[in-house]
């Protein structure tokens, strides 16, 4: 078992958890908007995934860099820890965004 990837996307989240922290992004700024937004975001992809699962269109190959754990078939543990890293990382764009777009129009 490899937990080279899996800790990649976590430290990765973990990255994405400070820049939340420092700049008041999206989990201390709306706390209940932002979990509201990051669950529904996963709930989209994971059933994205399962579509595609159920239409052959995904299927997991054994990797070197991945554990080998599923949660169901083709789905690896990897998969939800990057759905919930692009999930986070969309919810923090999109808020940098605004935010910058707010600061400019005050100007």
């Amino acid at each position: 078992m490899n937990l080279v990837y899996a800790a990649a996307l976590v430290v990765s989240t973990a990255c994405l958890v400070l820049l939340d922290l420092r700049y008041a992004l999206v989990f201390r700024r709306r706390p209940l908007a932002g979990a509201a937004a990051l669950v529904i975001g996963l709930l989209f992809f994971i059933a994205w995934d399962a579509a595609g699962i159920a239409l052959g269109v995904f299927r997991h190959v054994d990797s070197r860099w991945a554990t080998g754990l599923l949660l169901a078939p083709e789905f690896p543990v990897e998969e939800l820890l990057f759905l919930v890293f692009l999930s986070y990382l969309t919810l923090i764009l999109l808020s940098a965004r605004q935010r910058l777009r707010t600061r400019e129009g005050s100007r």
